[in-house]
């Protein structure tokens, strides 16, 4: 199934039926008076938040829905029915903006949550509810309201409890294929990951959700690049895994541009707990490893150093350690909490 994390669909809800003006006809009965039902309510449109589904491909090609609209009241005093609402479903932590993506409307952050995003119309009135003393045959009826309608755009942002962020190529694909069941693609060139990809990891009886975003350069955060689109998938992760190719010279610049545009992203990015994860510790001499990983702690000065983590995702090296960590992070996290 292709990914897709964004769409803007044009959303109506049903109108409301008319009313009827209709009269009482039954054999002597000479006068029997006004008996017109109402109109029914047009259906409402709802977003509702399902799980097992990660991607918005559904709304790619149909862009325009709308729900059902009430039927016309009937002689005899009959309402008619209602029309019926359409739900919509979306992935879990889908976010739904105004056409402009200026207004958040809701997220949709928990399976079942739903959202109410065009009302149907009221049905209009018969001319029953006209009748007056001065006024006993009255042959007006209401018209159904129209039943709201606008555009909306659905951005998804994937709920994980891992995100892992860096660099093309800096072997973030070939991690999550080291440590979960996912298959991503890997290869020697940058940007061979173009779509977020989800992978569940195991330790000790427990679960994590683990996201592999596209690499980031500078400028990402203004649509360099593939973008800062996928950056938005990173706000909801609990724990952010920066991997830096051990192979580069750099390790510190490298560090401080993703850092930068985390937080020129916003979204309280920057300030979410992280594990640094030196990655292609096999390619390097350990003079060269001990050299860099000096140089690295100490452009940080005074700032307090996240944690640091050296494996080889490719040579299958340090990846236990790795888990073992994220394991005590998240143990130590939910203690925190309680």
């Amino acid at each position: 199934m292709k990914f897709l994390d964004k769409a803007k669909i044009h959303i109506k809800a049903g109108d409301g039926g008319n009313g009827s003006a209709s009269f009482r006809r039954e054999k002597y009965i000479e006068f029997g008076g006004p008996n017109g039902g109402d109109g029914g309510r047009g259906g409402d449109v709802i977003f509702r938040a399902v799980p097992n589904v990660n991607t918005l491909i559904d709304y790619r090609f149909k862009t325009n829905f709308a729900a059902e609209r009430g039927e016309n009241g009937m002689g005899k005093m009959r309402t008619g029915a209602s029309g019926a609402p359409l739900i919509l479903p979306v992935p879990t932590g889908t976010v739904i903006l105004s056409e402009n993506e200026e207004i958040e409307y809701a997220d949709l952050s928990s399976d079942g949550m739903e959202y109410l995003a065009a009302r149907g119309g009221n049905g209009g009135w018969g001319n029953l509810h006209f009748k007056s003393p001065t006024n006993r045959a009255p042959r007006q009826a209401n018209d159904g309201l129209p039943g709201e309608e606008r555009t909306v755009v659905l951005r998804l942002k994937l709920i994980a409890d891992i995100g892992l962020v860096g660099f093309p190529n800096a072997g973030k694909s070939t991690l999550l294929a080291a440590v979960t069941s996912a298959r991503p693609k890997i290869a020697n060139y940058p940007f061979t990951t173009l779509n977020p990809q989800l992978g569940v990891m195991y330790a000790h009886n427990r679960e994590f959700v683990m996201v592999d975003l596209p690499g980031l350069i500078t400028g990402a955060h203004t649509g360099v690049g593939l973008g800062d689109r996928f950056l938005g998938h990173a706000e909801r992760t609990k724990l952010i895994l920066h991997v830096i190719d051990g192979t580069e010279p750099d390790w510190a610049t490298r560090y401080a541009t993703i850092r930068h545009e985390m937080d020129s992203y916003g979204g309280d990015l920057i300030h979410k707990p992280e594990i640094v994860v030196i990655n292609k510790m096999d390619a390097i001499t350990p003079d060269d490893m001990t050299t860099r990983m000096n140089e690295f702690k100490k452009s940080f000065g005074r700032r307090k150093k996240p944690e640091i983590v050296t494996i080889s995702a490719a040579g299958r090296q340090g990846i236990e350690g790795l888990v073992s960590v994220i394991e005590k992070h998240f143990i130590a996290s939910e203690k925190n909490d309680i």
